[in-house]
């Protein structure tokens, strides 16, 4: 199947990258779980590439990293990297939220990625958000649902609707016609501040709440 040649393009190096940072994310809550390094490294796969699988699957693309000779094995070595990671510097890491800002950036830049290859494959506008958004959240959400946790779809954190922010802008603003050197970037910084303000101050989305008759 031959790819639209508009479909979005980022250096290798940064792709992997962004990979690498959602994988470390799985890889470490299995350490935090204490489970063996089978797990670990299958947390790590499923968080790096499940957004991104499950978006090509929908809009009819290619599997990404099934084609790359690069992507799992770079999940299965951060696997490792947990795996002989020191319990002072994760309970550290844990004081800190260095992994949450890193999450925070890999979320806002793929969300924008996906958003502008699912409008690269003909989506219309909303589908495409959508796409954008499920290739941020759900490696994430697999993660904790096979953690046994709620996900963050079931959290009131600040996550998903920063996703949407991303994608939306990103969507909108290739409709418009706008230049992507200019709209990407935007819209990826756009949800990594929303996001980066709800780790920093503790903001979280109100809970319904029914009025009692």
């Amino acid at each position: 199947m031959s790819l639209p040649a508009a479909v979005p393009q980022i250096p290798e190096v940064l792709d992997l990258a962004g990979t690498a940072v959602f994988a470390l994310t799985g890889a470490l809550l299995a350490a935090r779980l204490q489970q063996t390094f089978v797990t670990m490294s299958f947390f790590a796969l499923v968080t790096g590439v499940g957004g991104g699988s499950v978006r090509d699957l929908l809009i009819g693309a290619p599997v990404f990293w099934v084609r790359d000779p690069w992507v799992a094995p770079v999940c299965l070595g951060v696997a490792l990297l947990a795996w002989f990671m020191p319990r002072k510097w994760l309970a550290k890491n844990e004081q800190s939220k260095l992994l949450e800002w890193a999450d925070a950036a890999g979320l806002a830049a793929y969300t924008v990625l996906g958003t502008a290859k699912a409008l690269a494959f003909g989506l219309p506008l909303v589908p495409a958000m959508l796409m954008g958004v499920i290739t941020g959240c759900v490696g994430g959400i697999i993660r904790d649902v096979l953690a046994g946790r709620p996900s963050i779809l079931m959290r009131p954190e600040i996550y998903v609707t920063a996703a949407a922010l991303s994608a939306g802008l990103c969507a909108l603003g290739q409709t418009l016609g706008l230049a992507r050197e200019l709209v990407w970037p935007l819209a990826a910084l756009a949800g990594f501040a929303l996001r980066g303000t709800a780790i920093a101050r503790g903001l979280s989305l109100p809970a319904y709440r029914r009025a009692e008759d």
